[in-house]
């Protein structure tokens, strides 16, 4: 049964990837010709001679999407790069999800677009994407704009100020939870963590704790996440046009919380008021730019590593402990001896001293490597780009596939194996580690990411033992668990 559900869902799925690009295609053909013809020409030229990527474009319309799908949903994902990669080298074009494409899986050429300026590279999403998010999201906007937006947001979510909230939150939302697990049935792990992380994120954003107020805003966020990987077909009755009016909900919900703290600011003196959300750091800015509006919407859009990226690392590395006793050992041992210390001084756990658990950290940073919560960036590029004697023409898209060079034998020794040791004598900080992304668009709640992964992972093994179902990582369209992973607790 399991079998045929599969192949009945992979093949409505390669149907519908063919729709979505021959739906793009139509809409192409209203583009202006010169700008067609640019982007043909930049495709069988030669005028680049060896600089430009050899690979191939496929079949037509569908290019080669069918095989990138296809091993995608495999055991291996990384196959499709792999089988190129030999044959082209580490960077090579293809042609997939309707666009003409320069795939790199070369850790050097993915660093240097990353960092790029908006001059050479722009943001790229498909179209659905780019639709629920709108022109003014922080993943869309260039320049000032998104400087100043991403330097607030950032500074904010690495303050002592919120990881100090942080770990309050966490320890109330993971005691409530836990405190319901039981004995006789399994807990749903990836569940868990979801609805930990969002309820986290919410407040940090938007200061939503509890209450009917939450569960509206959960349940809209259901409906507005569902969208990203549909078809790109807006009217009635349309997963995107459901989504889409489930993000104008939350934009209004988001939007009276704003109007109630410039209510209340307004009888206070405005400058001695601490931030205690991201909403508060935005509306202190002085810019223009920054309407109710803007910032509503980008909140929404900040909720989605709240259900996606958080729990899928704390999950994974559930996982990949449990499927390594003395990774678990070590790290079970590690957590102990801080609480031991704690309850013997009388002291609470601050947030640093969960970021100072060593080998917590180091099973953290290999669980990003392996578990690639994002499996590659999407660029665009403005102008014709060479990097490491490879040209990226204008107007292609550029991949960079971060899993291919995480799971790379030329940059780790034995790379599918978990061994959190091998961060003993490595250094983080280098082109062949980017599993948030990289330059001035490095993800700003990277170190809130680890931050709750340390307390989620100290609470779990403080409290429990457990034992794992069998269980499966898939890869495509996002990073989670088959069956959500489930584990049989013991109570210590």
């Amino acid at each position: 049964m399991d079998t045929c559900s599969s192949l009945l869902l992979f093949s409505f799925l390669l149907f519908a990837i063919i729709i979505v690009i021959i739906f793009n295609k139509i809409n192409g053909l209203r583009s202006s010709s010169a700008s067609k013809k640019k982007l043909i020409d930049h495709v069988n030229t030669h005028s680049h001679g060896q600089l430009f990527p050899q690979g191939s474009l496929g079949w037509p319309v569908i290019g080669e999407t069918i095989e990138f799908v296809s091993s995608a949903y495999s055991d291996h994902p990384e196959s499709f790069m792999d089988k190129r990669r030999l044959m082209y080298g580490r960077v090579f074009k293809s042609h997939i999800f309707g666009t003409a494409t320069i795939v790199s899986t070369d850790a050097d050429v993915n660093k240097t677009v990353l960092q790029s300026d908006p001059t050479a590279f722009v943001p790229f999403y498909p179209k659905t994407v780019r639709e629920l998010m709108g022109k003014s999201s922080i993943l869309l906007i260039n320049g000032s704009l998104h400087r100043r937006f991403h330097g607030l947001v950032g500074s904010f979510l690495k303050s002592a100020l919120l990881k100090a909230q942080v770990v309050k939150d966490m320890h109330k939302f993971l005691s409530e939870s836990m405190d319901q697990w039981s004995e006789d049935q399994p807990v749903l792990l990836q569940d868990v963590s979801k609805t930990v992380a969002f309820k986290v994120l919410a407040k940090a954003l938007i200061s939503v704790e509890k209450g009917e107020e939450l569960d509206e805003l959960k349940k809209e966020f259901e409906q507005f996440i569902k969208g990203l990987m549909s078809l790109p077909v807006n009217f009635p009755g349309t997963q995107l046009h459901r989504s889409l009016q489930a993000k104008k909900k939350m934009v209004k919900q988001v939007e009276r919380i704003i109007e109630g703290k410039v209510r209340k600011a307004k009888n206070k003196d405005e400058d001695g008021v601490i931030a205690k959300d991201v909403v508060d750091v935005l509306l202190k800015d002085s810019s223009e730019n920054l309407t109710h509006n803007l910032i509503a919407n980008n909140m929404v859009d900040m909720m989605i590593p709240g259900h996606d990226s958080v729990p899928v690392l704390i999950t994974l590395a559930v996982k990949f402990l449990s499927d390594s006793p003395s990774a678990l050992h070590f790290l079970t041992e590690e957590n102990m001896e801080l609480k031991r210390l704690k309850e013997l001084t009388g002291e609470p756990l601050y947030w640093n001293d969960y970021l100072s658990l060593p080998f917590t950290q180091k099973v953290i940073t290999e669980t990003l490597r392996m578990g690639n919560v994002i499996i590659g960036v999407m660029r665009k590029a403005m102008k014709d780009v060479e990097i490491k004697g490879h040209v990226i023409p204008k107007g292609w898209c550029f991949l960079a596939y971060l899993r291919s060079v995480h799971l790379d034998k030329l940059y780790y020794e034995s790379p599918y194996k978990f061994n959190p040791w091998r961060w003993q004598e490595r250094d983080m900080n280098t082109s062949s580690f980017s599993p948030f992304g990289g330059g001035q668009r490095l993800c700003p709640g990277l170190d809130l990411a680890r931050l709750e992964a340390s307390i989620f992972l100290h609470h779990l093994v403080t409290r429990f033992r457990w034992t794992t179902e069998e269980d499966t990582i898939i890869n495509f369209p996002t990073v989670h668990m088959k069956n959500k992973l489930p584990i049989w607790i013991k109570r210590r």
